[in-house]
């Protein structure tokens, strides 16, 4: 039986993959210097790079069937902020998968996507940072879980104009007590 809701449940494979995807490009690089085929070394990394465009699909997928439910206690904005950074994050995925796959040329060209993958693997994981942060952000500061709870969940009027909950709002943060 499948979660309910389901984006919750997927969104960590990505968070994961971006984190180990310059690890195994790193050991590629390693092992191709120490005399492994270039060819079969990357094809480790280009399989991380492609686990990681097909999970940051399904999370943003699973994230747009839910947004109307959750919109129901969080401000649109909020969503639509973690929505734009998801698909970003979606497009720079798909745009390393592309690199790492150049890697896979045994010549100049290859040698130099292999450096470049690395490089640009280590910069996703900021774009990754970014969604994670703003759909944690999401569940634990605006409360967008309390959509998914029996009774009468948080409304949108319950928050201020930043999207924070307020006095009469459920999901309040200990950072709505300070002055």
């Amino acid at each position: 039986m499948l979660p309910d809701p389901l984006h919750p449940a997927l969104v960590h494979f990505p968070i994961v993959l971006v984190v180990l995807l310059p690890l195994a490009a790193g050991a590629a690089l390693w092992a191709i210097r120490r005399g492994v085929q270039a060819t079969r070394a990357w094809l480790v990394p280009v399989g991380f790079g492609l686990a990681l465009s097909l999970s940051s699909w399904v999370a943003v997928e699973t994230g747009e069937r839910e947004e109307e439910k959750v919109e129901e206690v969080v401000a649109e904005s909020t969503i639509d902020a973690h929505a734009d950074a998801a698909e970003r994050f979606l497009a720079l995925s798909v745009a390393l998968t592309a690199l790492l796959s150049v890697g896979l040329v045994a010549n100049r060209w290859g040698a130099a996507a292999r450096i470049a993958s690395v490089v640009a693997a280590v910069g996703l994981i900021g774009a990754g940072y970014q969604v994670g942060h703003s759909g944690g952000a999401l569940v634990y500061h605006h409360g967008a879980a309390s959509a998914y709870l029996d009774g009468n969940p948080a409304r949108v009027g319950d928050q201020d104009g930043e999207g924070r909950r307020t006095e009469g709002g459920r999901g309040r943060s200990e950072r709505d007590d300070d002055p």
